[in-house]
């Protein structure tokens, strides 16, 4: 995959994590978006990396799409803890 093919990867999560973690983020949408493409960079690598998965070239494989959602979570729970959640 490309890096065109990445940002579109992790938009997407973006928008999946934030589907599966509700609730008002500090950075809005840019942030929650910028965050998902974040986390699909460092879940594939991560995924490449330490889990022995290499990062395919087929969009639509399914570790790739776990590893991105995943790491745009991980992210975006960081992001809330360190700059605060504001659903209180």
């Amino acid at each position: 995959m490309g890096i065109i093919s990445w940002i579109i990867l992790g938009l997407l999560a973006g928008a999946i994590a934030k589907f599966l973690l509700p609730g008002r983020d500090p950075g809005g949408f840019i942030g929650t978006t910028l965050i998902g493409v974040a986390g699909a960079f460092i879940g594939g690598w991560i995924s490449a990396r330490w889990l022995d998965h290499p990062i395919s070239k087929d969009f639509y494989d399914g570790a790739t799409w776990a590893a991105a959602i995943g790491g745009a979570l991980v992210l975006l729970i960081g992001y809330r803890i360190l700059f605060g959640n504001s659903r209180d």
